[in-house]
């Protein structure tokens, strides 16, 4: 069984306040892009385990490690699954703000289910996911969502981007989280804007409005992410905005405009959004 886990990008992030738990409160719309890893499984009935074969772009450290291999357990704990081998073909850059590995993981979940017809509703694969990490979740329903809490809690949001075209643009820059929190200015308990009003209101209105508060902590380090977002509204983008915590920078365009000789020492990728 074959699946296509794709990468998201973040309309807007506004980080708010830490919490108790460690972690930080957010606000944000994640917004599926048609950027896309595979991942294949088959039932190994003479195994109890995962063996997982990575391709395509280097994962940092060992299969144990990767959240396919992680979804595969949670599963097997619950339901008594047997073994499978996996194969992922890793299309989407890691440290991108991306979601690629999240992605991963809660494409594997839903993979499992299919496979094993186990018949989990959606709200169990959720929590599942949620046990991977913060981002996981949204990949399940993979619809733009406006996203609270540490990004797990959502609520409905209009907004529709199907038909414009997007160039996203990654260097050979890895920004961990950790550098991103380094410098980033807390909103507190209130937040003065209203992020979701703002991106209902349309991509026309977004430039110069729509803010990502990771981007001055990070450009401060990196600042040729700061240039990529620069050149891509000299280039006539609508919008255009680091996604997450980095560091991959996106522009928006009212059609199709092709940038890849400009960019040749990045990861480049480019095409109609759904």
């Amino acid at each position: 069984m074959l699946v296509f886990p794709n990468a998201k990008i973040n309309l807007g992030l506004h980080i708010l306040n830490k919490r108790e738990d460690g972690y930080h409160n957010l606000e944000t719309i994640f917004y599926p892009i048609p950027l896309s890893d595979s991942l294949e499984m088959i039932v190994n009935p003479t195994s109890d385990t995962i063996q997982l074969s990575n391709f395509g772009i280097q994962v940092e450290g060992d299969t144990t490690s990767n959240l396919v291999t992680k979804a595969f357990k949670l599963i097997q704990k619950k339901y008594g699954i047997p073994g499978v081998n996996a194969a992922l073909l890793k299309n989407i850059p890691t440290g991108a703000g991306l979601g690629g590995g999240s992605s991963d993981g809660a494409f594997a979940l839903k993979l499992l289910n299919k496979l094993f017809s186990l018949d989990i509703p959606q709200q169990e694969l959720e929590n599942l996911a949620l046990e991977l990490g913060s981002d996981c979740p949204f990949f399940i329903s993979n619809q733009a969502v406006f996203a609270q809490g540490r990004g797990e809690i959502f609520s409905p949001v209009q907004v529709q981007l199907k038909g414009f075209w997007f160039v996203l643009i990654k260097p050979e820059i890895h920004v961990s989280t950790a550098q991103a929190f380094s410098r980033v200015s807390r909103r507190g308990e209130i937040n003065p804007e209203n992020l979701k009003q703002l991106v209902e209101a349309g991509v026309h209105h977004w430039k110069g409005e729509l803010t990502n508060d990771f981007e001055p902590s990070v450009f401060a380090f990196a600042p040729e992410l700061a240039e990529i977002k620069e050149a891509l509204y000299s280039s006539g983008a609508i919008y255009a905005s680091m996604s997450g915590s980095g560091s991959s920078v996106y522009g928006i365009f009212n059609s199709p405009i092709h940038l890849k000789d400009q960019f040749k020492n990045c990861f480049y990728f480019e095409g109609f959004l759904n």
